[in-house]
């Protein structure tokens, strides 16, 4: 028996998957991925086949010996290996210094996946201490405009699947966990460019964005958010604009990474933010199917 990414793999699951190799040997591993799914009725929660996830079990089950796949094809390129640093973008950069009141509206644009992308990715590979860094699954790029001169830039992505302190917090199960942390959407990047000062703007569009991104991830993803979750590094950040549009401190990071395997700190402590989007958050986010 074997487990990956919190699904139980049977004797009886990996005795089709050889059935299905013995029965078509010339068949791509993609095809082969894709059937897999379509066999076990696997899918995001979009809908769509989870057939990137299946093709690692796949490797992950020829590893072990449990199987020996077809022959790959090719090997794709992969621009994650070596991703260039985004091209510098040029913007005015004339300080901005008045009030929110006169600062005037605030134009919101979901820019991933638009011309407006490579302007988010390159202010904050200028601008943002942290440099920009691509965000892995489902997630959303948004700029935001005082006129026609950019003003914010902040990302929504997946949630990382352990994080104590929210865990603690929602006090959920392990199982209610993996089934429910699509749910939650993390906040990596949020930049103010640093030639405007306008007191309150950063909780103002704080606000705006607790409600713009449920909508749009259900618009694009096809499933409800419940909560929003952020690091701040104390040793930088207050996190006094996320506390005015109220989020929550939820405690602390450990300060050992998602990768650790010292058990010791090596990255500075970070206090962990979270905001409901719904008030039976916790109930239905501790729902078990």
């Amino acid at each position: 028996m074997h487990r990956y990414r919190g699904r139980t793999i049977t004797e009886q699951d990996i005795a089709f998957v050889r059935a299905l190799i013995a029965a078509e040997p010339r068949a791509s591993r993609r095809s082969l991925s894709q059937k897999v799914c379509e066999a076990w009725d696997w899918r995001q929660s979009n809908g769509a086949l989870s057939d990137l996830v299946c093709r690692g079990l796949l490797l992950h089950l020829e590893r072990s010996g449990a199987l020996v796949l077809p022959p790959r094809r090719y090997v794709p390129n992969n621009p994650l290996a070596k991703r260039l640093r985004p091209a510098f973008v040029v913007v005015d950069q004339r300080p901005i210094r008045c009030s929110l009141r006169e600062l005037g509206p605030l134009t919101y644009r979901q820019v991933r996946r638009t011309p407006e992308e490579a302007l988010f990715n390159g202010l904050v590979a200028e601008h943002h201490y942290l440099g920009y860094t691509q965000p892995v699954g489902a997630h959303l790029k948004y700029m935001v405009y005082a006129g026609e001169r950019p003003v914010a830039a902040l990302s929504f992505s997946s949630a990382p699947r352990h994080l104590g302190a929210r865990d603690r917090f929602l006090g959920w199960s392990p199982t209610a966990r993996q089934q429910n942390l699509h749910q939650i959407a993390y906040n990596p990047r949020y930049l103010i460019l640093p030639w405007v000062t306008v007191p309150h703007l950063a909780s103002h569009v704080l606000g705006a964005m607790a409600r713009l991104v449920p909508m749009d991830w259900k618009r694009l993803y096809g499933h409800r958010l419940l909560f929003l979750e952020t690091f701040v590094d104390s040793e930088r950040y207050r996190g006094t604009c996320y506390r005015a549009a109220n989020w929550k401190v939820l405690g602390v990071t450990t300060g050992r990474g998602h990768n650790d395997k010292t058990n010791q700190q090596t990255r500075s402590i970070k206090q962990v933010l979270g905001l409901p989007l719904e008030r039976r958050f916790r109930e239905l986010l501790a729902v078990v199917r």
